[in-house]
């Protein structure tokens, strides 16, 4: 009796302690399947929301192919210089006794400037004159006396060259006196006096400087590649900044031969009309020198560019089968295609494509790193239509919405300020055209009245 009870004690442990072992390996086993199922949730809503992206083409901005007038061109600046320039001064010392001339105004080749103290030259030009006199007659006489055989032929011989050295004598004198007198060496406009009447000068001495600007020149350096592109008659485009930026005209008169070793630029003379006497010696001048001008240049922009060891590529926008056609615009289901093109002329934001690509034909502009092989489908943006939706769904566009006073809106408001302001402006333009075609007609006239018609300004008269 007492064994069976032992026995019965020992199953009811046993069941207790497997009851127990299994109460534990549940509690241990429920957070790791809890786990399992979130990482697997995890992983199937990751795959899931990755799985659309995967597949999803890159967006790219896009532009297509334009036609625009393109100028090969470079820009300099430089300083204008009369045409003819001089510094009037003496070759000898003396004392002012006259001032032919008032400042700023004109002269005239040959007309005398300054006439300094020459009493003592004048004195001695006399003296020499009598001595040829003297000089004259003796060899008069001699000659006479030889022919009758009273005197030797040495006599006459000596006679001529005392003759000889009278003459010589009277030049000198008025070489001498001729030095005193100071005259202007062309036609140009007198500056302004440094002496007056009365000052003693020393040799060497300023007086005046004139200035010959019915042309003058403008001076300027461009660089050591422009060399050969370079050639007389070109035509160059002047900004004169103390004009308030008016523009005018000059043509290459010179081009230096040598080129500069320190700033490797070669030196480069233009000549400008200016019998209006617009311009001055010494204006600073912005200089635009057009090389090349081409009227329908094929144009993309510049950022649509990928260089690649020396050469330039595109990426444009076929069709699927790569056969799209020029002209035809990006759509769903177009690809990239890299292409390689040949450059021409450049301009601010643009470059020209001289070939590679064709009429109509879109290139990628924006998002090329993305496309890392041809035949790649695109998401194209137009971003002309999207800054357009912003600007409706911004505040401006509830402002549109609202009425003006007196019930008007305001878009019906901007449409009657706009048909003003046509009209307004074309009455200024019809007004402006009319004052133009007058001031040109005075122009004409001032022209013909400075120069005789067909001159040329620039060609220094003989």
């Amino acid at each position: 009796m007492a064994s069976k009870a032992i026995y019965t004690l020992i199953a009811f442990t046993g069941v207790a302690l497997a009851s127990a072992v299994a109460w534990s390996l549940q509690r241990s086993q429920a957070p790791v399947s809890s786990a399992s199922t979130i990482a697997a949730a995890t992983a199937s809503s990751a795959a899931a929301g990755t799985a659309p992206s995967a597949g999803k083409p890159p967006t790219v901005e896009a532009a297509k192919v334009e036609f625009a007038r393109l100028s090969e061109e470079a820009q300099a600046i430089g300083s204008l210089r009369s045409r003819r320039g001089v510094v009037l001064r003496p070759e000898v010392s003396g004392r002012v006794t006259q001032l032919n001339f008032v400042d700023g105004q004109r002269v005239r080749k040959g007309q005398l400037m300054v006439q300094l103290d020459d009493q003592l030259q004048q004195a001695q030009v006399q003296q020499s004159q009598a001595e040829l006199s003297i000089a004259k007659a003796n060899q008069k006489r001699n000659q006479e006396l030889v022919e009758q055989g009273f005197i030797s032929q040495r006599s006459l011989d000596e006679s001529s060259a005392n003759l000889q050295v009278a003459q010589a004598k009277l030049a000198l004198s008025l070489a001498a006196a001729a030095r005193l007198k100071i005259l202007a060496p062309f036609d140009g406009i007198a500056g302004i006096r440094l002496v007056n009447v009365g000052d003693y000068l020393k040799d060497g001495a300023d007086i005046i400087n004139i200035e010959d600007i019915d042309a003058v020149f403008v001076d300027f350096r461009l660089p050591e590649r422009f060399q050969n592109k370079l050639k007389n008659g070109q035509t160059a485009l002047l900004n004169i900044d103390a004009l308030q930026g008016e523009k005018f005209t000059a043509t290459i008169a010179a081009i230096d031969p040598l080129i500069d070793a320190n700033g490797r630029s070669v030196s480069v003379r233009a000549c400008i009309d200016n019998r209006r006497l617009q311009l001055r010696p010494g204006m600073f001048a912005r200089v635009n020198t057009v090389f090349a001008v081409r009227e329908q240049a094929m144009v993309i922009p510049e950022e649509a560019l990928l260089p690649q060891g020396g050469r330039q590529f595109v990426i444009r926008l076929v069709d699927k089968a790569g056969q799209g056609e020029p002209g035809q615009s990006p759509k769903s289901g177009q690809v990239s295609q890299r292409v390689e093109v040949k450059l021409g002329l450049r301009s601010p934001g643009r470059v020209e494509i001289l070939q590679g690509l064709e009429t109509g034909d879109t290139v990628v502009t924006t998002g090329q790193q993305r496309l890392t092989r041809d035949g790649m489908a695109v998401a194209v943006v137009d971003v002309a239509a999207r800054a357009a939706r912003s600007g409706l769904a911004g505040p401006s566009a509830l402002a549109s919405a609202a009425l003006a006073p007196g019930g008007v809106s305001q878009s019906q408001s901007a449409q009657k300020n706009e048909s003003k302001n046509i009209l307004d402006n074309q009455a200024k333009s019809d007004t402006k055209a009319d004052k133009n075609v007058l001031e040109g007609a005075t122009l004409k006239l001032l022209s013909k009245a400075l120069k005789p018609v067909g001159t040329n300004p620039c060609k220094l008269p003989a």
